[in-house]
């Protein structure tokens, strides 16, 4: 009787987790280049009172042996990279990556971060960073002459400078690809790095290598789909309240069994 206890004890458990993903996914529907997450659940050890195979009689044997589950946990949590939607903002340092690949920037201690969020900004040298101030990888500037910038699909940045009739490259931006992306390590402020799950990235340039290429002009939103999230909040509500009756039914059973017993 115990054992059903700690068994919906645990699949509340897991339950809760999942509704814990769930909210954050929610929470996230507008943040831009945002990734869901998603739960992955495993069943737990089991009690095996008689083994598959073992012998039933001299000449007979059990075919399916006698196991008994104890719950269920949550293993880990993986990211989904689907494309988000591309929505126009008509701002000329926004930027939305169709396809694979992420931007690199530079985080104060040097490391370099990963992130889809292209809203980036200009810092008081010119230089291309993102919200917090951290600086694209390679660091780009624009000179303060500038009348106009323009970044190409291919990540070529380009500037029309006063006084003159043609454009001037200033820097091209560049691109990271990771075989196993769901394996990076999510550090908050839309950004990533590197771990051993996620591999070495691919750096190159957009357009290149299966690399998506840039639009200017644009961002891609998250790619959480809410009615998918509601339908999925559901689910873990009934599961939890499923659980609780698991619980409450195992109570009752010990009850009447100790008030036989007296």
């Amino acid at each position: 009787m115990f054992r059903a206890l700690w068994t919906s004890a645990s699949g509340m458990t897991a339950q809760q987790t999942n509704l814990d993903v769930i909210s954050h996914n929610m929470a996230n529907v507008n943040t831009v280049g945002f990734k869901k997450m998603r739960p992955t659940f495993q069943d737990l050890i089991y009690q095996t009172v008689r083994e598959p195979g073992a012998p039933t009689s001299p000449t007979t044997r059990s075919p399916s042996g006698f196991q008994i589950g104890l719950g269920t946990y949550v293993a880990d949590t993986y990211g989904i990279f689907t494309q988000g939607n591309i929505n126009q903002t008509g701002n000329t340092l926004d930027l939305a990556i169709q396809g694979d690949g992420f931007f690199k920037v530079v985080l104060p201690d040097g490391t370099i971060a990963y992130t889809r969020n292209g809203q980036f900004r200009l810092d008081r040298d010119g230089r291309i960073v993102n919200s917090d101030g951290y600086p694209l990888d390679p660091e780009i500037s624009i000179p303060s002459d500038a009348l106009s910038i323009g970044i190409a699909a291919d990540g070529t940045v380009s500037v029309l400078r006063q006084g003159a009739t043609a454009v001037e490259e200033v820097g091209r931006i560049e691109l990271a690809k990771f075989i196993n992306p769901a394996g990076l390590r999510r550090i908050g402020n839309n950004l990533y790095i590197q771990t051993d799950a996620s591999g070495e990235p691919l750096i190159d340039n957009p357009g290149n290598q299966g690399l998506g290429t840039l639009l200017q002009g644009y961002l891609e939103s998250s790619n959480v789909n809410i009615v998918e999230e509601m339908v999925n909040l559901i689910i873990a509500q009934r599961a939890y309240e499923f659980n609780t009756k698991g619980i409450t039914a195992a109570d009752e059973m010990l009850s009447q069994a100790a008030n036989l017993r007296r």
